[in-house]
């Protein structure tokens, strides 16, 4: 039975048409992905769903009954629920609170009763099967835990469908895997789910209907049984894409960075690993295991308590970033919004940021003709698609956004890049084509270190992988005939009291 239908939904901002003409039905005790490349419109159909926008052309139908002019409060009577990529939870509130507030205003409730508050928040756990402190505050949590919470407190309120926007963008292998049995369940006790993503192999893994848009239109639908890889990828990007592998050249010479021994008090602790020109190393960890905070030492936002560092033959001691950028280093971080760019400025003045040094005049003032051309060199060189540098870079897609930062740090010319979550919420295409040009940049002599825990990432674009756990390397492992079955299981596998590092000798095994 249908729980909710649209019919020819179209919306259209300042004469751009982001929907046309979208059919799409969800069914009671349903599993339904639906997919799409950065503005296909999957987020503006989501709107249209939660009452937030009014579509100029279509119908809504929900429960069987008709909405002219479905608007949020009414969306939520028929029980459908938003769970965004930010969760709107009150980070400074507790657990107790975020999940039990929101049904004591639909209430009616004037006051506070904390027995209430605690019960409900408690019986919202419940419901998942989920253990939780409801004292500790939201924003000490994971991000998984953050997720759990928003999905409570929709279930308080009597969901009936559950709208999850990117749900895995943040988590680790293991809280997807956590997440997905949550969702099952749900499903099992007659929810209907709506899993808005782009990640192929967790589309495959969770859902049972699949539906796709692409430039605002339904390319496809179906059940999930009638999809394989090359056909969702097909209809999701228009192009037919297939994975290609890295070989990397034969080492020779020096290596372009060495690290021997490396440690921060508390991190991570005697790191020793070398990267050649030519080369495309992944590092990979669960979330904690000191991948990110290495990362960040190699480019000087960290400082090393021990060990050496290397750039070709010389010892250096990077004290700030300004350090690392001067011997040749550059660093894509892992969150673009608040680390990489400066959201309200323009695509122009991102890219000169990192090398404002080029862009001046005689007069030693910044510009605009130099800045157009070092800018305008980058946006064509990777494909940024805008229609000027003078647009703000809070107005693309992901995918381009990576790509401005990619293209800020390559203008510093560096012998070694070092790439954190490099693809972390861009859809296929990016995906594709930064992977493509990442290998590029090898191909021309740079030495890159992928930071990573996406599997098919690792195996396909890189010739080594270095594993971290509890801040220690503790294996080398060439991608060439590396699985990702194999790859999976030595992650989630748990590791000996303080680890093994890379090029400690292995322990003696007793009997």
């Amino acid at each position: 039975m249908a729980l909710i239908k649209l019919t020819g939904i179209t919306k259209s901002f300042a004469g751009v048409r982001a929907l046309q003409n979208v059919d799409m039905t969800i069914n009671e005790g349903e599993i339904r992905c639906l997919a799409g490349e950065n503005g296909g419109g999957k987020s503006t159909l989501i709107k249209v769903i939660s009452g937030f926008y009014t579509p100029d052309e279509g119908r809504i139908e929900i429960n069987g009954k008709e909405y002219k002019r479905l608007t949020p409060q009414q969306a939520i009577s028929e029980g459908i629920q938003i769970i965004y990529q930010d969760f709107s939870v009150f980070p400074n509130l507790t657990v107790a609170e975020n999940i039990a507030l929101s049904l004591e205003r639909l209430q009616g409730r004037h006051l506070v009763n904390w027995k209430s508050i605690y019960k409900n928040a408690q019986r919202g756990l419940d419901m998942i099967g989920v253990h939780m402190d409801l004292d500790a505050p939201v924003g000490s949590l994971s991000v998984a835990n953050k997720q759990l919470v928003a999905i409570c407190r929709a279930l308080l309120q009597e969901a009936k469908l559950l709208v999850m926007d990117e749900p895995t963008t943040a988590l680790t292998r293991k809280e997807v895997d956590s997440l997905f049995a949550v969702t099952r369940d749900l499903q099992a006790k007659g929810l209907s789910i709506l899993f808005v993503s782009h990640k192929l192999e967790e589309v495959f893994e969770i859902a049972e209907e699949l539906t796709i848009l692409r430039n605002g239109r339904k390319v496809t639908e179906g059940p999930m049984k009638e999809f394989d890889r090359a056909k969702f990828i097909y209809h999701m990007t228009g192009r037919e894409i297939e994975p290609a592998h890295f070989k990397a050249p034969e080492i020779s010479g020096e290596p372009l960075l060495r690290v021997d021994n490396i440690g921060i008090t508390d991190l991570f602790e005697n790191i020793s690993f070398s990267l050649y020109a030519g080369e495309i190393i992944a590092i990979t960890g669960l979330l904690g295991s000191g991948r990110s905070e290495l990362a960040r030492a190699l480019f000087g936002l960290e400082k090393l308590t021990s060990g050496r560092m290397f750039i070709g033959e010389k010892q250096v001691r990077l004290h700030n970033v300004k350090d690392a950028i001067n011997n040749g280093i550059a660093y894509v971080p892992e969150d673009r919004l608040t680390e990489g760019l400066f959201l309200p400025h323009t695509i122009n003045n991102n890219v000169i940021s990192a090398t404002i040094g080029k862009t001046l005049s005689k007069w030693r003032l910044v510009s605009a003709k130099k800045t157009n051309e070092l800018s305008g060199s980058w946006i064509d060189e990777l494909k940024i698609v805008t229609p000027s540098g003078g647009v703000p870079v809070q107005t693309l897609s992901g995918g381009n956004q990576q790509r401005v930062v990619i293209a800020k740090w390559l203008s510093t010319n560096p012998k070694v890049l070092i790439l954190n979550g490099p693809t972390v919420g861009v859809d296929i295409g990016s995906k594709t084509d930064i992977h493509s040009y990442t290998k590029r940049l090898a191909k021309d002599g740079i030495g890159v270190i992928i930071i990573s825990d996406d599997i098919p990432e690792v195996l396909e674009n890189c010739n080594r992988v270095l594993l971290m756990k509890k801040g220690r390397i503790i294996e080398d492992m060439p991608c060439a005939g590396l699985t990702a079955e194999v790859l999976s299981r030595k992650l989630s596998e748990e590791v000996g009291a303080g680890g093994q590092g890379a090029d400690s000798p292995p322990k003696e095994e007793t009997a």
